[in-house]
């Protein structure tokens, strides 16, 4: 069978655009690797209605509530690989080759940590990258700000607003004076003694004189790459930021590439549940209104 829409990722981007595309009985395949980004996290935040709720269970429910949808089909899958078609676009999976005259490209990013012992174990968990969706739970404690780069003076800029921040230069950068005098107004202690890992159960930080600075929570910039090879093959306008790459579209989340379209984190340089959602929307909204309006 040939779908009207394939969606590439079945987390909250990919399912709210097929929730559009169902309310539109239009018949939509969502494959899914079941490797969202925010696995690690025990709550989801910031995503009104939802806040507060396991992450696990907002995706369970999007999917019940998909279930009613006759014309969407969710398939546990890896995609491998894509290529065009007179009809639209072929795109193998680890189960066969699924075909679709549209594409939406869902597939989220994969983040690339710093290399500090002890911070993969605690990601999503004691060490995070959005204040937004885990500061107001650090409760106003002392809060680290790891540097990885440039960035992270915006980022420790921001954490004050929950709670008295340390950033740890961590030989990543080296704020110049204005940029010193910045942290200063926001109440920012600067520390350039290099971090060696963590320590105990949670975000405590272990410097290299031997100090163990404990904290309620640490924040950092994980550098964010493109999941999964079809962005490239299709050959979609990608763009370079300072936390990583991303699809490039426009305002309908329409890629450079006549008939694909992008959401979620792989469409923005930085993401929530709420936006992802948002963007989803958006994507299914266009993909449908493309295969009415489009010759």
């Amino acid at each position: 069978m040939r779908y009207d829409v394939l969606i590439i990722g079945g987390s909250y981007a990919g399912l709210s655009a097929a929730l559009q595309l169902g309310r539109a009985r239009r018949r939509v395949l969502v494959i899914d690797a079941g490797q969202r980004r925010n696995r690690f996290a025990d709550t989801s935040h910031g995503f009104l209605g939802q806040d507060g709720v396991a992450p696990g269970r907002i995706i369970a429910t999007a999917r019940d509530q998909l279930a009613r949808y006759t014309t969407v089909e969710v398939r546990e899958s890896a995609a491998i690989a894509v290529r065009g078609d007179e009809a639209g676009f072929v795109v193998e999976t680890s189960g066969g080759p699924v075909a679709g005259a549209r594409l939406i490209l869902a597939s989220g990013v994969t983040d690339s940590l710093p290399e500090v012992p002890g911070l993969a174990e605690r990601w999503g968990r004691h060490i995070f990258h959005c204040p937004y969706c885990h500061g107001y739970e650090l409760n106003q404690g002392p809060i680290g700000v790891l540097a990885t780069g440039p960035m992270s003076l915006h980022h420790a800029q921001m954490l004050p607003d929950w709670g008295p921040t340390t950033l740890f230069l961590n030989g990543a950068v080296e704020p110049d004076a204005a940029e010193l005098a910045d942290l200063a107004r926001r109440g920012v202690t600067v520390e350039r003694t290099p971090v060696v890992g963590f320590f105990g159960a949670g975000a405590d930080i272990r410097l290299a004189d031997g100090r163990i600075i404990p904290l309620a929570g640490v924040f950092t910039l994980a550098r964010a790459g493109i999941t999964g090879p079809l962005a490239a093959e299709l050959g979609v306008d990608i763009e370079d930021g300072p936390l990583g790459q991303c699809i490039r579209v426009d305002v309908t989340q329409q890629t450079s590439v006549q008939g694909v379209f992008a959401c979620g984190d792989v469409a923005r340089m930085a993401g929530s549940v709420a936006l992802a959602v948002a963007s989803g929307t958006m994507a299914g909204v266009s993909a449908h209104r493309s295969l009415i309006f489009t010759a």
